[in-house]
């Protein structure tokens, strides 16, 4: 099914990487916290902490061989649509792998839809029943869906899951959600991209 949000080419008017990364770092560079309410406070210092993640991944990426094969094999061009906001700690610990995979290849282009300005988009790709974020779907030149992908690598979901169920407050679990996030260095997510692309 072709999607209408597809038709009215809002993907296609979403941002670029580049320019999503560059207001992410206006945003961390000169907005002033005091001007802010408490919780845009709070949202504010995810959002800083967040483009650390996202610049060291893009200054210590390599992609896997096999990936870097697979990706630049595509034949047919592809609109990957992320959506997405700055301040979600998955995105910054997995958008930046996207995109580099992502620049690859010229039949890929890759847009960002921000979640919270597109929420009938969001609705259509909810992870059970909720507006988990990053989330990626791929599309062909017609519209047709090729895949989905996300919020995050099936091990950290299942890590999330598992930690919620023994009772973990939000904090805690998401403090062992970035430890393993930091340990595995996007392997998994490249892993189930190989899967994906019929690589692995």
């Amino acid at each position: 099914m072709i999607q209408q949000f597809y038709l009215d080419k809002r993907p296609h008017n979403g941002l670029t990487y580049d320019e999503y990364f560059k207001l992410f770092k206006e945003k961390v560079e000169n907005t002033d916290p005091d001007s802010l309410q408490e919780e845009a406070r709070k949202y504010l210092e995810y959002s800083k902490l967040n483009f650390q993640r996202s610049t060291r991944i893009h200054k210590t990426y390599s992609v896997d061989p096999q990936l870097k094969e697979a990706i630049e094999n595509i034949t047919l061009n592809q609109l990957w649509m992320v959506i997405t906001e700055n301040w979600c700690g998955d995105s910054a610990q997995n958008l930046p792998f996207i995109a580099e995979i992502g620049k690859l290849s010229a039949k890929i282009s890759l847009r960002i839809v921000l979640r919270d300005s597109n929420p009938d988009i969001i609705d259509l790709y909810l992870t059970n029943g909720t507006r988990s974020i990053p989330k990626l779907v791929a599309f062909d030149e017609s519209g047709n869906e090729l895949f989905q992908w996300g919020p995050r690598p099936k091990p950290a979901q299942e890590l999330v899951t598992k930690l919620k169920n023994e009772g973990m407050t939000h904090d805690k679990f998401i403090e062992q959600l970035h430890l393993w996030y930091g340990k595995n260095h996007g392997k998994e997510l490249e892993y189930e991209f190989k899967r994906i692309l019929g690589a692995e």
